[in-house]
């Protein structure tokens, strides 16, 4: 069950990318990552990291794990989901999300792809 909750937000988030929302994606993600990462430089980065893949066309999830720890971040609830995603100018690239329970509410607190 953790695993579907966090998937489904992960994908409303992954969704805000897809339509180049990045400064809103920011303000849903964990506090841990807004730490990190300033607003400024995620909304600096995200276009350029995201351009060359063109725009989604589908995504399907591959794997989802439930973990409590995670390297480099306190213990708490993680749930890692992985994506074969197909873009305009990248079929099958791989996308992985992190989200972590915080307040009630799954948050990404990590994403890369490739």
């Amino acid at each position: 069950f953790r695993e579907i909750a966090a998937q489904t937000a992960g994908e409303k988030w992954l969704g805000l990318l897809d339509g180049g929302e990045y400064a809103k994606a920011w303000e849903e993600c964990a506090q841990l990552f807004r730490q990190r990462v300033t607003r400024e430089q995620w909304v600096d980065s995200l276009p350029t990291t995201r351009a060359p893949f063109g725009s989604m066309k589908s995504r399907k999830v591959e794997a989802a794990g439930y973990k409590t720890s995670l390297p480099g971040v306190p213990d708490g609830q993680y749930v890692t989901v992985r994506y074969r995603t197909n873009f305009e100018k990248k079929e099958g690239a791989e996308e992985v999300i992190t989200l972590a329970f915080e307040n009630g509410v799954w948050r990404p607190t990590g994403y890369s792809i490739r």
